[in-house]
């Protein structure tokens, strides 16, 4: 019985014309073989997975085939078999990694100068070049500069930036892009089929997501569903068989902290903790499901072939709809600087709880990206009906009359009581009610604390009277709420410790102060901020 090969390997490509997703790299390859403008050495570089050693071998065999085809290698050949068993000892793949010393490349070097035996040309891979240290590369450098006429170097790294210029200068370099989702997705489909696999196209484009552009990643995550899955591969399987299950928690999580559900959000939250859920790798996952909406509000028809994968397709529009681009922006700030923070935090599970309630709670923030964020949360519920504003009522034009800063207008009304004096007013900062709205929001506990938001939307008004704050209410229900003895002494406190001297908070109800059936005006001064709060408490 033979030994079973790894997917993987067993379908790496043999000829330039199998390779996926790099056809200005191949293309290019094989004009100049059938041309035999060939460089003495080539640099290729780009991520993981995406054929750079896969190239670099069919090459060696593309140059010393007997019986080229179009440039690629016949594979039938004495040579071409010899170099796929790797029985042939004039071509030699060495890993820098291993093999980073000055002496190893002197070794190379010394070995290179030396005519091939078996085939035309003596070919050297090295990969993951920039392993060499700089006295490796210095030896290399002479060698590479003036080669002999058998010796062919092609070198192979994911980070070019590590390569000195000196070498750069001495090769042709050819860049491998990442592979996208629909060729990995089409090869993975091909595979099963020649494998008797069951896959799915839900499974198909899972597995290509999580790859994230490396062919032979994607390979790998088959052959292991493949092998732990009976029947046919779904995408839910993928993600049970991978380990990966609780990502599918992270779109139920960030859908509890778009309800501002803080008690359901921090609940889950341990329940994955208690599992074992990684919490670096948990913020990870919350924030690429962020990107992808990000990318979904960004470029709704292209955006499904962008999304990570870290949650079903049906989850991510679904969340879509909840989260405007103002909240999405805030939340992945928030979840990025958690992550950064980690490295430096003795109290990880404390840093992501807190995370999850900021998440869920934007009014505990007073920054510009939490305003932000509920100005455009509000948008989008308002241009989608889900929040209806009623218009203003009309009224009869009248004369214009000055109207005092510190005091919303009363509508005209001919039974309306004459206004009582008022005691003489203190002057105070223009930024105290702005500064004490804020003060007074993070001491209470909602509803309460939802009126109080320095806002033209607000149905509560601070005015000033002598030392006495009246916290003028626009409609019954903010002045019954506010009415409280506890909340007015945290307003009161509040306000004494900004003015530095003893002042007492009353609430006034202006819908019963006026006694006006004509007050429809200014209960749609705050219906809007009511059916926020009604949404929040629900």
């Amino acid at each position: 019985m033979s030994a079973y090969q790894a997917l993987y390997r067993k379908y790496r490509p043999q000829t330039f014309d199998d390779v996926s997703g790099q056809l200005a790299v191949t293309q290019t390859l094989k004009t100049q073989i059938v041309s035999g403008k060939l460089s003495h050495a080539y640099l290729f570089t780009g991520s993981r997975g995406t054929g750079k050693t896969s190239c670099a071998k069919i090459l060696a065999k593309a140059v010393n085939c007997l019986h080229p085809e179009g440039g690629n290698p016949c594979n039938r050949c004495e040579a071409c078999r010899a170099i796929d068993s790797g029985s042939c000892m004039d071509v030699l793949e060495i890993d820098a990694a291993s093999n980073n010393g000055v002496d190893n490349v002197r070794d190379l070097r010394d070995e290179a100068v030396y005519t091939p035996s078996q085939v035309r040309k003596r070919v050297y891979i090295v990969d993951e070049v920039h392993m060499l240290s700089l006295s490796a590369f210095n030896a290399l450098l002479k060698i590479i500069e003036e080669p002999p006429e058998h010796l062919l170097f092609i070198l192979a790294t994911t980070e070019l930036h590590k390569v000195p210029a000196t070498i750069l200068s001495r090769c042709q370099r050819f860049s491998f892009r990442r592979i996208s989702q629909e060729d990995i997705a089409a090869r993975l489909q091909y595979v099963a089929y020649q494998e008797s696999i069951d896959l799915d196209d839900g499974a198909a484009r899972v597995l290509a997501r999580l790859a994230d552009g490396a062919m032979r990643d994607g390979l790998s995550l088959l052959d292991q569903c493949a092998s732990a899955t009976t029947g046919e591969v779904t995408a839910e399987k993928v993600y049970e068989c991978l380990g990966i299950a609780g990502e599918q928690k992270c779109g139920t999580l960030l859908s509890y902290c778009a309800q501002q559900d803080t008690a359901k959000a921090l609940s889950l939250f341990n329940q994955l903790y208690s599992q074992g859920k990684d919490l670096g790798a948990l913020l990870d996952e919350l924030e690429s499901l962020l990107r992808d909406l990000l990318v979904m509000k960004t470029a709704p028809q292209a955006g499904l072939t962008m999304l990570s994968g870290v949650a079903p397709d049906s989850e991510v529009l679904e969340l879509n709809k909840i989260l405007s681009t103002g909240e999405l922006v805030r939340m992945m700030g928030l979840v990025q600087e958690t992550v950064a923070s980690f490295n430096r935090s003795a109290g990880r599970r404390m840093d992501a709880e807190l995370c999850i309630v900021e998440l869920c709670r934007p009014e505990l923030s007073l920054d510009a990206k939490a305003m932000n964020a509920r100005l455009t949360r509000l948008e989008d519920q308002i241009k989608s009906g889900r929040i209806a504003v009623a218009a203003p009522s009309k009224q009869q034009p009248r004369q214009e009359e000055p109207e005092d800063e510190d005091r919303p207008p009363i509508p005209d009304d001919e039974d309306a009581p004459p206004a009582q004096e008022e005691p003489p007013r203190l002057e105070a900062p223009d930024s105290f009610w702005v500064e004490l709205v804020g003060d007074v929001r993070s001491e209470l506990k909602p509803p309460a604390s939802g009126f109080f938001v320095a806002t033209p939307a607000s149905p509560i008004r601070g005015v000033l009277a002598g030392d006495r704050l009246e916290i003028r209410c626009a409609n019954s229900f903010a002045a019954e709420t506010l009415s409280k003895p506890e909340i007015l002494d945290v307003i009161s406190l509040k306000a004494s410790a900004r003015l530095q001297r003893t002042v007492t908070a009353v609430i006034v109800d202006i819908t019963k102060k006026t006694g006006s059936p004509k007050m429809e005006q200014l209960m749609n001064f705050g219906r809007a901020h009511q059916d926020i709060v009604k949404i929040r408490n629900q």
